[in-house]
C-alpha cells in the first residue's frame, strides 16, 4: 500500500513520529507521499524525508489557505525549491472556498502559476479541493490536453464530479478515511468509479476512519481505507492493494 497523501511531520506526531512510520510499514505501507504546506512546514517535511529515503517522499507547494497577502514570496520559495533538487509532485495547491471566499482571485493565480510549473518540470501536481468544484475546473480548463496529470486529493464529490475530473485526463482521485463514514454517502459514488483512477490516502493527521474515527489520524490506517474499498467492490485486500499501488506508482514515478 502507499499513502499518497500524509502529513506525518505535522507537530502531531513529534512524540511518537518513529512510532508511527514502523506502525505503518508493519501493516503494509511501503511509501509515503508528503504534501508541503508553505515556507513554515518545509524544513520539518524536509528532515523527515531524509531521516526516511526511499520510504517518505517529498512535495513541494503552497496550499490555498497559505495564500496571504505574501504569496508572492511563497511563491517565489516554491520555485527556488523546483530548481535546487528533484520533488515527487507539486503540492499541496487549489482553491478553498471553505474559510474565506475573499481570496479566490489569488488563490487562482497561485494555483495556476503552480501547475504551469508542473507542466515545465513534468511533475503531477496534488490538488486541495473544499467547496470549489466548479471554480477548479474552471481554473484548469485552460490546461486540459497539456499533459498535466495529478490527483484530486480527498475526493468527496458526485459520480458526476468524478466522471468530468476522469475525462478530464490525466488526473486520479484520492480516496480516504470519508469513505468509512456511514453518511458520507462516498462508498455509493466509489463503487461507481472504475479501480483504476483511485488512490489511498490518509490525510494524516486528519480524517481518521472508521473505527478509530475522533483520534489522530496515522499512515497506518491506510489498511482500513484499503479493506473498505474491497467490500465496495467486492475484491480482496490484496486486489485493492495490488490496483492502488499500481495506479500512484504509475502517478508519482516511486
Amino acid at each position: 500500500m502507499i499513502d499518497t497523501h500524509s502529513h506525518i511531520y505535522s507537530e502531531e506526531f513529534d512524540t511518537d513520529r518513529a512510532e508511527a512510520i514502523q506502525r505503518a510499514k508493519n501493516i503494509g505501507v511501503k511509501h509515503i507521499i508528503l504534501p508541503n504546506i508553505d515556507s513554515e512546514s518545509l524544513s520539518r517535511m524536509l528532515a523527515l524525508e531524509a531521516e526516511y529515503p526511499d520510504f517518505c517522499h517529498a512535495a513541494i507547494g503552497l496550499h490555498p489557505t497559505s495564500v496571504k497577502e505574501n504569496y508572492e514570496l511563497e511563491l517565489a520559495l516554491v520555485k527556488s525549491e523546483l530548481e535546487r533538487r528533484k520533488w515527487i509532485a507539486i503540492g499541496e495547491i487549489g482553491i478553498d472556498l471553505y474559510w474565506d471566499k475573499t481570496i479566490l482571485a489569488k488563490q487562482i493565480v497561485v494555483f495556476r502559476q503552480q501547475i504551469e510549473w508542473a507542466l515545465q518540470y513534468n511533475l503531477p501536481v496534488i490538488i486541495h479541493v473544499r467547496d470549489s468544484f466548479r471554480e477548479t475546473m474552471n481554473a484548469l480548463e485552460s490546461f486540459k490536453n497539456k499533459g498535466l496529470t495529478g490527483v484530486f486529493h480527498s475526493f468527496t464529490g458526485t459520480i458526476d464530479q468524478a466522471n468530468e475530473i476522469i475525462n478530464f485526463g490525466g488526473f486520479l482521485l484520492g480516496i480516504n478515511g470519508i469513505v468509512t463514514f456511514k453518511n458520507s454517502g462516498l462508498a455509493t459514488v466509489v463503487e461507481q468509479i472504475v479501480l483504476k483512477h483511485i488512490l489511498l490516502e490518509t490525510d494524516s493527521p486528519f480524517l481518521t476512519p472508521v473505527p478509530f474515527r475522533g483520534k489522530r489520524n496515522e499512515s497506518a490506517n491506510v489498511y482500513l481505507i484499503c479493506d473498505k474499498l474491497a467490500d465496495v467492490y467486492n475484491l480482496s485486500h490484496e486486489q485493492i492493494d495490488e490496483q492502488t499501488t499500481h495506479n500512484a506508482k504509475s502517478l508519482f514515478a516511486i
